[in-house]
């Protein structure tokens, strides 16, 4: 498919509690578009009649990758990318693109025009993030096993190594929130 010119994607990588959901509001806010690879999952569940828990949630997406599936949620979005493209969209947040089957297929599908940016923070700061959550919070313990479930059964860790652009997510909302518009500048996507 020929894409429009002028087009930019951008997706944030990281573990859970760095700020993704967070730097994708901000956006949102902003106005811009997005597609959720989360939803995907979520009618996925619906479709099959499985409750849409967060354990239920791992489960489902744990066994699509034991059946090969990994690169299901992204052929799901594209096709809502390409929607997006095609109604004069130019800029796209892509939410919750994680995986490095995803990550792959993105860089292959929009080539020059995928951007991915990493949030990091520090493990104490993710865990802290996770337990103060309104909905689905995490307790410690349980915040160190989903970050080795993602990193060694979700494959979270490439698209965060192999990121275009970093934000270290340490510091006051107001300072993460001036780190997205410099990248937002910096490549393009704002203009």
């Amino acid at each position: 498919m020929t894409h429009p010119k002028n087009i930019k994607i951008i997706s944030f990588a990281g573990l859970a509690g760095s700020g993704k959901t967070t730097a994708t509001t901000y956006l949102t806010d902003k106005g811009y578009p997005k597609i959720s690879f989360g939803n995907v999952i979520r009618v996925a569940m619906q479709k099959a009649h499985i409750d849409p828990t967060e354990e239920n949630e791992r489960s489902f997406i744990h066994e699509l990758f034991q059946t090969n599936h990994e690169a299901f949620v992204a052929e799901q979005t594209i096709p809502q990318i390409n929607a997006l493209l095609a109604a004069g969209q130019h800029r796209i947040i892509a939410d919750g693109s994680n995986t490095l089957n995803e990550y792959t297929a993105l860089k292959q599908a929009y080539p020059g025009n995928f951007i991915t940016v990493a949030i990091v923070a520090p493990k104490h700061l993710r865990h802290h993030r996770l337990a103060q959550r309104t909905i689905h919070p995490v307790a410690e313990s349980e915040a160190t096993k989903r970050d080795w479930t993602e990193i060694e059964f979700e494959s979270k860790g490439g698209p965060i190594a192999l990121a275009d652009y970093y934000i270290i997510n340490d510091r006051s909302i107001e300072q993460f929130h001036t780190a997205i518009d410099t990248l937002l500048t910096e490549t393009g996507f704002s203009s």
